[in-house]
Parts: C-alpha cells; structure tokens; sequence
C-alpha cells in the first residue's frame, strides 16, 4: 500500500510538515500524553490555513459524511484522514479505540462527549463542544473516546481534518445505539479504489 492516497498530496508542504514532525515525535516517545500535547501543535499549524487540501478529499455526499484517507504510515502507527461533511450531516455516538486529533480546517462542527453514568448507561457528559477553523479537539481511550459529531453548519459542508494512532480504516469500534445495544464496526474509507 502506499502511504499516501494519491502522488499529489506528497507534493503539499503543509502535510509533509505534520508527517515528518509527528514520524519524528513517534520515533522519540510513545507515551500519549506527550503526543497529544505536541500532536495538538502540530495540527494546529496544519488547519491555520485552509489553502492547501486537494478538491479530491474535500468533496461531500448528499447522503452519507465521507472519510477520505490522505496518508497512513507505512508501519500503520497513525493515518490522516480528510472527514468531509454535507450539510447538516452527524456521526451515530462512536468510539475511536486508539489516541486521536481533529482540527477544523472548515466550517463548523459540533462534537458532543459521551460516558457512562453511575448506572452503566451511556448518557451525554458535559455541553456540546463548538469547534471554528484553527482548533483542535483530542480523542482517546484514557481521557474521552465516546462522541458524537455533526456538521454546525445546515447549508453547506464542513470539513476536519483527523490523525489516528492506527491506520483507523482497518480499527475494531464501536456504535452505541439509543436502545443500549452496540454495533462494532470498521469504517474503511470514502477514496476510490487505488491501483498501484
């Protein structure tokens, strides 16, 4: 497989910047904490200007959010993914399993935090997060991996911009469904087959 998803994006500055700083993060440490702080910094530099993603990742679908993956390290220790959202589209509650940044590369989005309460029952921890253009929202199994994401915008598409600790087509999660039950799923990805 190749890392990237098409030969172009090899050619951005902006991506290669993210890949050769968070490689380099990962070649130094594994401990999470520090790669979510320094992470966070790097995409922030990476979703500053919304000048640089391919139209090709940056299409919405009138029917479903779309997941377009534009890199996956060759020893799959991270993936980033372009997540594209049509207009007043929102993810079921979902979990992650592994560390996991998104930054708001454009237009809004809402990501509500869920946990389980003292009853075992999966319930909505804490207001809805707002996220602009520029920030950044972390995900992970030791701090918070339960949500549920929307488009804030209900004319017109929003777009994130998300690295993972996996290659997280390929990852085992999970849908937790109103009635309690839970779903596993693995998500693969919106791109067109690619022939090498």
């Amino acid at each position: 497989m190749m890392p990237f998803a098409d030969h172009s994006l090899a050619r951005i500055p902006q991506l290669q910047n993210f890949i050769l700083s968070l490689s380099n993060l990962l070649e130094e440490t594994q401990d999470e904490s520090i790669i979510i702080s320094s992470g966070t910094v790097f995409m922030e530099q990476l979703v500053r200007t919304d000048d640089w993603l391919p139209d090709a990742f940056a299409q919405p679908d009138p029917g479903k959010y779309q997941q377009f993956l534009l890199y996956v390290d060759p020893q799959e220790s991270f993936s980033i993914v372009s997540f594209v959202w049509g207009p007043g589209q929102f993810t079921p509650v979902h979990d992650h399993t592994v560390w996991g940044l998104v930054g708001l590369l454009r237009g809004c989005e809402i990501s509500q935090a869920y946990d389980y309460n003292d009853e075992g029952i999966l319930i909505p921890s804490g207001p809805a997060v707002t996220m602009m253009p520029g920030e950044v929202e972390v995900v992970s199994p030791t701090t918070g991996d339960i949500h549920k994401v929307s488009n804030g915008l209900n004319d017109q598409p929003s777009i994130s911009i998300h690295v993972y600790g996996a290659d997280i087509g390929k990852v085992r999660r999970h849908i937790f469904r109103e009635d309690g039950t839970v779903k596993e799923f693995i998500s693969g990805y919106s791109n067109p087959p690619v022939t090498e």
